[in-house]
Formats: C-alpha cells, structure tokens, sequence
C-alpha cells in the first residue's frame, strides 16, 4: 500500500484532514491563517502507526494542489519534513526552517 491508496477528506467543520486505515480514523489537525496551513497535531489509531508517513506525504500532496504554505507545529510532521527537507521545502513558507 502506499500513500495514492489512502483518501484523504478535508473535514472543514472539524478542522482536520482524515483517512480511513483499517476501518480506523486517522486524523491531523489543523489551523488555517491566511495562505498558510498549521498542521498541529496527527492521531494515528493503534496498529496503524506504520502508514503514518504516507498519511503525511498524502495530506502534503493535497496541501501543495491548493498552493498554500504549511506551518508544521506536530513534531511528528515537522520531524517527517525535516528528514525530506529537499521535498517538501517548497511548501514551507519564506523565512520558516524545520
């Protein structure tokens, strides 16, 4: 499975973006200001931890069709990031390092 597997809803009313892996919701919450997305914090049920990076990675894709810039608070996110810096830098917006 990779992360074009999971489908990824934008519950606006809520705030955070979700997935269904095994028929478990994962969420990551977030905040939005202006051009910029605050991802604050990820839920990932037990015995899905292991697709926790293609949850990232799908959520990022999305983030970057909506060419909006994305502030990540998680530290979960914000370490994913980290090590994919060359990726994902491009979203982070001017002035932020991870």
């Amino acid at each position: 499975m990779s992360n074009e597997d999971l489908i990824i809803t934008d519950n606006e009313f809520l705030r955070q973006f979700e997935t269904r892996i095994n028929e478990e919701l994962a969420t990551i919450e977030y905040s939005q200001q202006d051009r910029k997305i605050f991802l604050t914090k990820i839920i990932m049920p037990e015995n899905t931890e292991d697709r926790q990076e293609d949850f990232i990675k799908a959520v990022l894709s999305e983030i970057k069709e909506r060419n909006t810039r994305v502030v990540p608070t998680s530290p979960e996110i914000a370490g994913f990031m980290r090590r994919n810096r060359r990726k994902y830098k491009d979203l982070l917006p001017v002035g932020i390092n991870i």
